[in-house]
C-alpha cells in the first residue's frame, strides 16, 4: 500500500492527504515528528535528503517528495477526479494560485524558518508572530485580489469543484488561524475554505483527524 511519511501539522503533508482523499486512494501514514527532530534521522534522510515531509512511497516502491510534485504525480497517474482544469489557461491559473501559497507564503512561515528566527537570530516570540502575520497578510492580500477579480473563481478557487489551489489554500488558512491572524479582510478566501472544509476529503485530512494528532 502507498505510504505517506508526514506530520499531522505539516502544511505540505496536509496538502497530500487532501489530494489522496480527493482521488479516493487508500494509503498508510507513518508519522515523522518534526518537533522531536525525527526528520533528521538517518532512515528518513535516506528517503528524503532534505529532511522534510512529506515523502510518499507508492505501492510500486517509488519514493516521491515535494507536495506539489506529489500532487501532480497523483493527477497524472489517477486523472479522475481531476485536480487541474482541462483547458490550458485554467491549468496555468490554478498552478499560479497554488504556487503563490506553497512557494511564496508557506516557505517563509514553516517550522524550520520560525525555529531559526528564534534560535539563531534571537527573535522574540512577539517578533516571530509579527513575522508570521506579515507574510500571511502579504500573500493573502494578493490571493484575495486574484480570487475576487478573476471570472474563473467559483465556489472554489477555480470553478465549482475543488482542485490543486484549494488543496494548498486550506492548510494555509488552518495555520493562519492557529497563529490567530486576522482574516477579516479576506472574505473570498474564508468562503472558499469553508466550502472545502464541508467536504469529507478535506475534513478527513485535518490535523486533528490524524493518528499522530496531539
Amino acid at each position: 500500500m502507498t505510504t505517506l511519511y508526514g506530520y499531522f501539522r505539516s502544511s505540505a503533508a496536509y496538502r497530500v492527504r487532501i489530494a489522496l482523499n480527493l482521488k479516493g486512494l487508500a494509503y498508510h501514514q507513518t508519522s515523522i515528528d518534526l518537533v522531536a527532530g525525527e526528520q533528521r534521522e538517518a532512515d528518513h534522510l535516506a528517503r528524503q535528503p532534505q529532511g522534510l515531509v512529506p515523502a510518499l512511497v507508492t505501492d510500486d516502491g517509488v519514493t516521491l517528495s515535494q507536495s506539489l510534485a506529489i500532487c501532480e504525480y497523483l493527477e497524472e497517474r489517477y486523472p479522475e477526479p481531476a485536480l487541474l482544469p482541462a483547458d490550458l489557461p485554467g491549468r496555468a491559473r490554478v498552478r499560479a494560485l497554488s504556487q503563490l501559497i506553497a512557494c511564496e507564503m508557506h516557505p517563509l512561515n514553516n517550522l524550520r524558518v520560525l525555529t531559526y528566527l528564534v534560535g539563531e537570530l534571537g527573535a522574540t516570540d512577539d517578533a516571530k508572530l509579527s513575522w508570521y502575520r506579515h507574510w500571511i497578510d502579504e500573500g493573502f492580500t494578493a490571493l484575495e485580489a486574484q480570487l475576487s477579480r478573476d471570472a474563473g473563481c467559483g465556489d472554489f478557487c477555480h470553478g465549482d469543484t475543488p482542485g490543486l489551489a484549494d488543496i494548498c489554500l486550506v492548510p494555509q488558512v488552518f495555520n493562519a488561524e492557529r497563529f490567530e491572524c486576522d482574516l477579516s479582510n479576506y472574505p473570498r478566501i474564508q468562503q472558499i475554505a469553508a466550502n472545502c472544509r464541508a467536504l469529507p476529503a478535506f475534513a478527513q485530512a485535518t490535523p486533528a483527524a490524524q493518528p499522530d494528532a496531539r
